[in-house]
């Protein structure tokens, strides 16, 4: 399975790819405030893209559970300058993350190639268009409700067929505008209506996925799951236990990662690529 465009090419039959998240909000749950500033974010980007980082997925709304939206004018102006300040210093793709057809168009034309939608192309019905028109990728997200309530008691009868059914028909809405088959990416929404149960299940079911025939993408970077299974564990205590979903996510067929921490959690895929593989990680010097 190969992600190809512009200059850009995926092989996922070779390894797992890292997705590097830069915040530039006030209030992710996270990182919130750290790169509202255009310099920091700048060089916060960079410093993944040494990291080892394969894409760099830029938002400007929050998507934290209980997060307000914000408007289109102003997600534009805290995403555009950045993407603008980057173009033509990374080499590697820019993702904007937005569900929002006018913000994605905004940062498609200062820069951005690839459309991460947490709403799985729902919430704006122009987005498919704009994606088609750009030919550019598109991450098919599942999401149980909307930020603001999706945390409220999120239930299902039957959990993993309900996510891959919405997973399909994202993937019929996005051939239906155009949006050409090979570029559609999905991602079952780690956190995104979902119990601390329903995320483990998610992980562990994870090859489910796979008979969509399409890459997978995991996100599950210090979320609130990993700090509660440990203790109750702060944001920034969770290094490790994103570690172990990372790597049983990879093993049980994730093909991207979106994380934080790109440098550590390129080590992870490596090592587990290599195990999965049975291949020596590419990182280890041979004498």
């Amino acid at each position: 399975m190969k992600l190809i465009w512009k200059d850009y090419t995926f092989d996922f039959s070779q390894r797992t790819y890292v997705m590097g998240i830069l915040n530039v909000t006030p209030d992710s749950f996270s990182d919130g405030g750290k790169y509202l500033n255009k310099d920091h974010a700048v060089k916060q980007t960079l410093r993944m893209q040494e990291d080892g980082a394969d894409i760099i997925d830029i938002g400007g709304e929050s998507t934290r559970p209980g997060a307000e939206k914000i408007s289109v004018k102003e997600e534009i102006k805290r995403v555009v300058p950045v993407i603008e300040a980057l173009a033509n210093k990374i080499k590697i793709p820019i993702s904007i993350d937005t569900y929002k057809s006018g913000v994605a168009e905004a940062a498609l034309m200062a820069g951005a190639s690839i459309v991460n939608d947490i709403s799985g192309l729902r919430f704006d019905k122009k987005m498919p268009e704009v994606a088609a028109r750009y030919n550019i990728p598109v991450i098919i997200m599942h999401i149980k409700g909307a930020p603001k309530n999706m945390q409220k008691d999120p239930t299902y009868v039957a959990l993993i067929p309900e996510i891959t059914d919405y997973l399909r028909e994202g993937i019929r809405i996005a051939r239906n505008a155009g949006i050409a088959d090979d570029k559609i990416i999905i991602d079952p929404g780690i956190g995104f209506g979902k119990t601390v149960e329903h995320n483990l299940e998610i992980i562990n079911r994870l090859n489910e996925f796979t008979g969509l025939e399409k890459p997978i993408l995991l996100g599950p970077s210090r979320k609130a799951f990993i700090g509660k299974i440990l203790g109750n564990l702060p944001v920034t205590e969770r290094l490790e236990g994103t570690a172990s979903a990372v790597a049983i996510g990879i093993f049980n067929g994730a093909n991207l990662i979106r994380v934080h921490d790109v440098r550590e959690m390129v080590k992870v895929a490596s090592l587990a690529d290599a195990i999965k593989n049975s291949l020596a990680p590419p990182f280890i010097k041979k004498n």
